[in-house]
C-alpha cells in the first residue's frame, strides 16, 4: 500500500483517490499497484458494489511518471520482470472488471490519465478538466487497448487526430465527443460524483453487473488482444532512441529534436 493512493468506503462506493498533488499525481508503479488491489478488492468483496477513482489537487493524474520511463529505458530489452508489473496488474484489471468503475476527473488528465477512462461505465468531470494524449511527442505509442476503444468512441478521425498531434481538448469538447457522461462545476464535481456512484451502488447488483457485461463482453477478447500487441510496441520504443530524446528534452525543458533519429 501506499499514501499516495487513499482508500475509502462508504454506502457501498469504494473510492480510490490519487494522492500526490505535488507531482500532479503523476503515477508510480506502487500507485498503480495500489489501483490494482483496489480493483481487485472490489472483484471480491460483496460490501463493495461500485469503485470510484478520484484524485486531490488540481490534476486528476498527469500520467506515468517520467522518471520511471527513463529507469526502464535504462533496463536491458530482454530483462524479464519475476512478477507482473503492477501497470500491467491495473490495466488488465480495469479491463476485465465485472463490477462499475466511475472517474471524477479534475483538472489535466494526461497519457494513462486518458486511455483508462475508456474502461470506466461513467466518467465526470470538473468544468476546467483537461485530457491529452501525447505518446507520440514523448515518441510513444498508445496503451491500454486505446487504438481499439477511442475510434470505435469517437470515430477514426478524431481519434487519430488526438492521437497523432497529443492536442489537449476541454471538459465541454470530451463530453461532445463521448469521453465524458456529464461536466460539473469544479468545486460541484466530488459530490456529484459520489452522489451518483452510491446511487448505483444502491441498485440490483446483478442486475448492473450483467447489464455491463452485456455492454462490454463482446469486445473483452479484442481489447486484451490490442493491449497486448500495442503492450509489445510501448516496450520497444521504451527503450528507443526516440525516447530517450524526448525524456531529455522534457526535463532540459527544450523542444525535442527527432530530425537525426
Amino acid at each position: 500500500m501506499t499514501e499516495h493512493v487513499i482508500v475509502s468506503l462508504e454506502k457501498g462506493v469504494q473510492t480510490l483517490t490519487l494522492n500526490r498533488p505535488d507531482k500532479k499525481n503523476a503515477l508510480t508503479p506502487e500507485m498503480y499497484g495500489a489501483l490494482a488491489d483496489g480493483i481487485e478488492r472490489a472483484e471480491r468483496d460483496p460490501n463493495i458494489r461500485v469503485t470510484l477513482i478520484t484524485a486531490t489537487g488540481d490534476a486528476f493524474t498527469a500520467g506515468n511518471d517520467l522518471a520511471d520511463f527513463a529507469k526502464a529505458g535504462a533496463t536491458p530489452v530482454d530483462a524479464k520482470p519475476e512478477t507482473k508489473p503492477h501497470v500491467t496488474r491495473f490495466l488488465e484489471n480495469i479491463a476485465a472488471a465485472e463490477k462499475p468503475l466511475i472517474a471524477a476527473v479534475n483538472g489535466l488528465a494526461v497519457g494513462v490519465g486518458v486511455t483508462m477512462l475508456l474502461h470506466c461505465d461513467l466518467v465526470y468531470a470538473g468544468a476546467s478538466a483537461t485530457f491529452q494524449m501525447p505518446f507520440v511527442n514523448l515518441g510513444l505509442v498508445p496503451e491500454a487497448g486505446s487504438t481499439l476503444l477511442l475510434p470505435r468512441l469517437i470515430g477514426m478521425q478524431k481519434a487519430t487526430d488526438l492521437f497523432l498531434t497529443g492536442k489537449k481538448i476541454g471538459a465541454e469538447k470530451a463530453e461532445a465527443l463521448g469521453i465524458v457522461a456529464e461536466v460539473f462545476p469544479d468545486n460541484a464535481l466530488p459530490g456529484e460524483a459520489l452522489a451518483r456512484a452510491q446511487a448505483l451502488a444502491a441498485k440490483a447488483p446483478n442486475a448492473v453487473r450483467i447489464t455491463k457485461a452485456l455492454l462490454k463482453g463482446k469486445d473483452r477478447a479484442l481489447v486484451a488482444a490490442q493491449s497486448q500487441a500495442e503492450a509489445a510496441h510501448f516496450g520497444a520504443q521504451l527503450r528507443s532512441a526516440e525516447v530517450k530524446e524526448a525524456i531529455s528534452a522534457f526535463f532540459e525543458k527544450r523542444p525535442a529534436d527527432f530530425s537525426k533519429l
